[in-house]
């Protein structure tokens, strides 16, 4: 039985840990499958209705079959070009991903009235982040969307030297190098959908089109399972592309 605590649409500000400051979090939806939408970069929780994606499968959400709840990203409000993630670093983002799961995760299944299995989504620098929470995460998040996303951050000019940490925040590095029983586990518990367009910005500068099929051929390798959806040349990264996606795949897992 679910609980319907809060009302929809309205900004709730939670505690990050290990910080003086607060992040938001907006649900859009009464009832049906969760869904953890993030941002693009430097984006707010209010990003996804605002550009469209709500409206995009509102036929969902007036059927109650999906609920989103929408999160800012880490780095909410910087401006453009100054961070291409949602963590400026690994140590930030690892403050990020505390946020996620002691803060984030319980206030969902507090709203819903119970623990239900997750759906990460996101555009963009949001599908690196929704890829990166299912993957550390797949107890909670067995399923993950990726729109236009790149999600080899050692191709990002802004996220600086590879270290350990960085390792770690890395899908395209630690899943090359997955293996025995944690492998098993996540053949068994997760899957991934990757969906790309070939059109404006894809592949230069987001590098997203490569990313997306690299990414596809690690999870091919290590039997994953996924799908790779690659659009047409007039496909561009930008929001009315996404939303059209968002429409034609949502359907089938809420």
């Amino acid at each position: 039985m679910r609980k319907d605590d809060g009302v929809q649409g309205e900004r709730v500000e939670l505690s990050l840990p290990g910080s003086d400051r607060g992040l938001g979090m907006i649900r859009h939806g009464h009832y049906g499958r969760p869904v953890l939408v993030f941002p693009s970069e430097g984006g707010r929780a209010e990003d996804f209705a605002d550009n469209g994606m709500i409206t995009a499968v509102q036929w969902l959400v007036d059927e109650g079959r999906v609920t989103f709840f929408c999160v800012d990203a880490f780095d909410a409000g910087a401006p453009s070009g100054q961070s291409v993630s949602v963590a400026k670093s690994a140590q930030d983002h690892a403050l990020y991903q505390g946020w996620l799961e002691q803060a984030v995760v319980p206030a969902m299944f507090e709203i819903l009235g119970g623990r239900e299995n997750i759906i990460t989504l996101g555009a963009s620098v949001g599908a690196y982040e929704a890829m990166q929470f299912a993957f550390q995460r797949a107890d909670l998040a067995p399923l993950a969307i990726g729109l236009s996303g790149n999600y080899d951050v050692g191709t990002w000019h802004a996220w600086g030297q590879q270290g350990a940490g960085t390792y770690f925040t890395n899908p395209t590095d630690y899943v090359a190098s997955l293996d025995e029983d944690h492998l098993d586990w996540l053949r068994r518990r997760l899957s991934i959908l990757l969906v790309c367009g070939q059109g404006e910005q894809e592949a230069h500068p987001s590098g997203a089109l490569p990313s997306t099929r690299r990414f596809a051929e690690l999870l091919s390798g290590k039997g994953i399972a996924h799908q790779l959806d690659i659009w047409g040349n007039d496909v561009s990264h930008d929001w009315p592309w996404w939303g059209r996606q968002l429409a034609h795949h949502l359907p089938r897992f809420c």
